[in-house]
């Protein structure tokens, strides 16, 4: 009887172990803190301590348990904060960076429901230098008009995600408008990618319908796919569209690429406009070498061509040049410094230059922001 209560224990406790592996949660984060001088913001220099420089301060919790057959149910629960003093980031949000549940199977792909990012920022941004292991932050496109930087997220989103087919990967979202007018403030992308040996491409494509120009429901749901409080700048409108290519390929300790994409704002109150209109085009080109496993350095150079239709204050429609550098250093497998800077020169009959992550506008069209920090991993 003794033995058959030692077999039935060990039994018990190898079921238990074995339940334990098949599920998971782990808490995760990122602290990025560092110290930022802009030549001029406003007229005057400024010089602060900045929390996400070059990464958004965040932690979060990501689960995942195994329903079997290749079937896994996913969560995550992402915050992002200041590291400054404390507050809430993407409007107070509790979980503001990603809230999302869904499923995932081995064989069909991911199928995710929440906030989330849509497919250009998932398929193209990492292309860039807007990306995490790039600069991230202070590197985006002017007004970040692309989204590239993931300024907005998406409420009330489903979204689709392939396994990876001998390198090629697609997905699409779709985010509703949780109103009794389905078309007002949603929005919907999708996009692909193909890695072959050393190079790869994806491009996408996003839409939001309803960000809030104008009066009415489009401004007024901040229950739809896009709260207002989020959109960054000026750069509100009742119809976004983005399309974004891109190319990475990589030889030895280096990688370099290019990026293209093409943003129009129909209906905007923005650069001063009375429901007109604003283009868009990016063309930026970027290289990021590894001079050692712990050291690595990489340039960008982006230039943005935007054209204003309905502009009566406007002589000559706005252009800016950006060249941002940065160097990273890793102490360890989760701590690292970095050096950064960048400068911007932006022209146009009243434009001024206006990096995002600077601290504000300038009061001419140049602008230089350099910066120092560290930043840790959990």
């Amino acid at each position: 009887m003794k033995k058959i209560s030692i077999a039935v224990a060990c039994v018990t406790a190898f079921a238990a172990a074995s339940a334990h592996a098949q599920s998971s949660v782990t808490l995760y984060g990122l602290i990025d803190a560092g110290i930022a001088y802009t030549n001029n913001v406003g007229g005057s220099g400024r010089v602060a301590l900045a929390s996400g420089n070059i990464s958004g301060s965040r932690f979060g919790l990501r689960g995942a348990e195994d329903l079997g057959g290749g079937l896994k149910a996913i969560f995550v629960l992402e915050n992002g904060f200041s590291v400054n003093n404390g507050q809430l980031g993407q409007g107070g949000r509790m979980f503001g960076r990603q809230a999302y549940v869904g499923l995932s199977s081995n064989a069909f792909g991911t199928l995710t429901m929440g906030r989330q990012y849509d497919d250009v920022v998932d398929f193209v941004a990492p292309l860039s230098a807007t990306s995490g292991p790039f600069g991230d932050s202070g590197f985006a496109h002017p007004y970040d008009n692309d989204n590239l930087q993931h300024s907005v997220r998406f409420n009330n989103s489903v979204k689709y995600t392939s396994q990876n087919y001998a390198g090629f990967k697609f997905g699409g979202m779709y985010a509703f408008s949780n109103s009794n007018e389905f078309a007002v403030s949603r929005a919907y992308s999708a996009a692909a990618s193909y890695t072959y040996g050393p190079l790869t491409a994806a491009a996408g494509y996003l839409q939001t319908n309803g960000s809030g120009a104008k009066t009415g429901s489009a401004f007024t749901n901040t229950g739809g796919a896009v709260d207002q409080t989020e959109v960054k700048g000026n750069l509100t409108s009742d119809v976004q569209r983005t399309v974004a290519a891109g190319l990475n390929y990589a030889f030895g300790p280096a990688v370099v690429g290019f990026v293209y994409s093409h943003s129009q704002y129909q209906d905007t109150s923005a650069f001063g406009l009375s429901n007109g209109s604003v283009r868009f085009d990016n063309y930026e080109v970027n290289g990021m070498y590894n001079f050692t496993p712990a050291l690595k350095a990489g340039i960008s150079y982006t230039y943005t061509d935007a054209h204003l239709n309905g502009a009566t204050s406007y002589g000559v429609d706005p252009k800016w040049n950006q060249v941002n550098a940065i160097t990273r250093y890793s102490l360890s497998k989760r701590t690292e410094l970095y050096a950064e800077a960048m400068y911007q020169h932006a022209t146009g009959n009243k434009n001024v230059a206006v990096m995002y992550n600077a601290g504000g506008a300038s009061s001419t069209g140049n602008q230089v922001m350099g910066a120092v920090g560290m930043l840790t991993r959990f």
